[in-house]
């Protein structure tokens, strides 16, 4: 349907197990020129407790094989996670920045709904960090990586100059994307200039069987009218550090509302048609996109 750029970056989310390692290789001869490896913490009861099938040392072994097959790899690390301290992450981040190859993911744990952490934290057996330590380990993600030369670009990741995901940018500053597998997600510019959002079936069985009697799995076409197109741009450009063109929003953003989160901090004044969270807004990002939609 598409050609493909000779340049095209394809990212492969690889678990470190050694198992996993042991394809990189062909991963890599496949076409695959980015690998983002799901170590999630270095400490073994913590990996346990999140339910992954590695160790930390298998973890590491994978990340440095990857390092040296694929030209750029991400370090992906959840935070906030159960009896964390701000010590214990400071010291935990310092080994990973020690490791990483120019990209890393840093995501605070939350618990989404009907997901194997939902279940886990249902029983008790994951209990996040209260909201005030949470952003106490927020504030050491930034000053650790911003000193190795890691700024976030995202509130989530963070990159040398030039090495950001270009599919992470490509979501954020909401550009088009087609999601083809089971679970997948596509936004998509028609000819007449509007946008469509598009699901897939999730089950993989019923994806494929539907896929060989219809020739595709999608379950859901919804066409996005311009106040979600608006909104659904600002939660996404809100995420980058760079945030968002004024003028693509119209009168969709309330001026006065714009002004107040300015005054409080939450906002940098838009300078160059651009508005874009400070330091202190990013923290409490959820809260800021509310504001400004309501």
């Amino acid at each position: 349907a598409w050609t493909i750029a000779d340049d095209a970056e394809i990212t492969l989310e690889a678990n470190p197990t050694s198992a996993e390692a042991g394809n990189f290789h062909g991963y890599r001869s496949a076409g695959v020129n980015r690998v983002s490896v799901g170590i999630q913490a270095l400490h073994d009861t913590d990996l346990k407790a999140l339910g992954r099938q590695h160790s930390v040392d298998e973890a590491l072994a994978a990340f440095r094989m990857a390092a040296k097959i694929f030209p750029q790899t991400s370090f992906d690390l959840i935070y906030a996670r159960p009896r964390q301290t701000i010590a214990s992450w400071r010291e935990e981040l310092k080994r990973a920045l020690d490791e990483q190859q120019g990209h890393m993911s840093l995501y605070q744990l939350t618990i989404e709904p009907d997901t194997a952490y939902a279940a886990l934290h249902a029983n008790g057996k994951l209990i996040v960090p209260e909201d005030d330590l949470a952003a106490d380990l927020y504030d050491v993600t930034q000053e650790l990586t911003e000193a190795a030369g890691l700024p976030a670009y995202e509130v989530s990741n963070h990159a040398w100059p030039g090495r950001q995901s270009r599919h992470n940018v490509l979501y954020w500053r909401y550009g088009e994307y087609a999601g083809i597998g089971p679970g997948a997600h596509s936004r998509l510019v028609t000819s007449a200039g509007g946008r469509v959002g598009l699901s897939t079936i999730r089950d993989p069985k019923a994806w494929q069987a539907q896929v060989g009697d219809k020739g595709h799995g999608v379950e859901e076409e919804i066409s996005i009218n311009t106040d979600e197109t608006a909104r659904e741009k600002l939660l996404m450009g809100l995420r980058l550090n760079d945030g968002i063109v004024l003028s693509d929003f119209g009168n969709f953003i309330d001026t006065d509302r714009l002004h107040q989160l300015v005054d409080h901090g939450l906002l940098a004044s838009p300078a160059s048609g651009r508005m874009a969270t400070t330091p202190t807004g990013r923290k409490v990002l959820n809260a800021v996109i509310r504001e400004l939609i309501a």
